[in-house]
């Protein structure tokens, strides 16, 4: 029977067995494997160790793709990776001189592995972290509730730092002009004859 191999990154054994299983049964869902074709094709996908984890197994040691998938998150559940809580975003901070932008774009990547935090939640994680700028000044005059409306105020100021920033690219080019151009110097007249002094 002819089948397609799925197009997805190989499995060396060091990075999550879970998201691996989770992409290899989207592909296997949409090319429509059987059982038996879901166990050769899974094999295909490893290299590295769990290529060699494979070729030590047993003869038969393998009935159906259940048992496979069991086994196979067995060996490497030393690999899989810590599931965020709401307490991980309260770790989250902004390092200092990191623009808004890149804070906020590191929080929402967080955030994203936290299905279960509220708005409220990220918004008092995210104020927690930020720096002692205008936008953490702006939070505290006038708070708010929902993250939502938390993204649409500091779209403001990044506005206003990536203005800020790209003037001060500006002025820095105009400085380095200014300094490359020579003084002009204008010829000085023989200050008795109002004439330009002969040199000879």
């Amino acid at each position: 029977m002819n089948y397609r191999t799925p197009a997805i990154t190989e499995y060396n054994g060091t990075t999550d067995p879970v998201e691996h299983l989770a992409h290899f049964g989207n592909a296997a869902l949409l090319h429509r494997y059987t059982d038996s074709i879901k166990c050769r094709v899974f094999v295909t996908t490893f290299a590295r160790a769990a290529q060699q984890w494979f070729n030590q197994l047993p003869a038969r040691a393998i009935g159906s793709f259940q048992e496979f998938r069991s086994l196979f998150l067995y060996q490497f559940a030393s690999s899989r990776k810590l599931r965020k809580t709401e307490l991980s975003l309260f770790v989250v901070r902004q390092k200092d001189n990191e623009p808004l932008k890149e804070y906020l774009q590191r929080f929402n990547a967080d955030a994203l592995e936290v299905p279960s935090a509220t708005q409220e939640v990220k918004v008092s994680a995210f104020t927690q972290g930020l720096l002692d700028g205008d936008f953490f000044k702006s939070l505290a005059k006038k708070p708010v509730s929902k993250f939502d409306v938390l993204l649409a105020r500091a779209a403001k100021y990044i506005n206003m730092e990536d203005a800020q920033q790209e003037r001060r690219k500006v002025e820095g080019k105009r400085g380095r002009t200014r300094r490359k151009k020579p003084p002009l110097r204008s010829p000085r007249l023989n200050s008795r004859k109002g004439k330009l002094p002969i040199r000879g």
